[in-house]
């Protein structure tokens, strides 16, 4: 029985921890994604533990928290995600849910 989800097993090289890959994986991606002149500070941060849990817990102190929903969509518009659900209802800050797919529906 494998501890990852269906459809994801990261590489792991000989003495990588799954933190070091995760690590990698996740400066690889802000990096594609924000280049090298990011528009506002990106801290990153492994953590283990419950999405919710982690995220609140990171943004004590912060001025926002960026969360994307991963909700499933229905007739009515968008759903929020169990995690951003979660994020939005108890966090000590405001919080933006980027939708996964921000093409609005006509």
């Amino acid at each position: 029985m494998s501890d990852y989800t269906y459809g994801w097993s990261p590489v792991r090289c000989e003495g990588d921890s799954m933190s070091a890959v995760a690590a990698k994986v996740l400066a690889e991606t802000v990096a594609d994604v924000a280049g090298q002149d990011k528009p506002v500070e990106i801290r990153t941060r492994v953590v283990q533990g419950h999405p919710a849990h982690v995220l609140l817990e990171a943004a004590a102190g912060a001025d926002m928290l960026v969360v994307g929903s991963r909700g499933h969509g229905t007739f009515d518009g968008p759903l929020l995600g169990s995690v951003s659900q979660h994020c939005v209802q108890h966090a000590p800050c405001p919080v933006l849910v980027v939708p996964q797919d921000p093409t609005p529906s006509v």
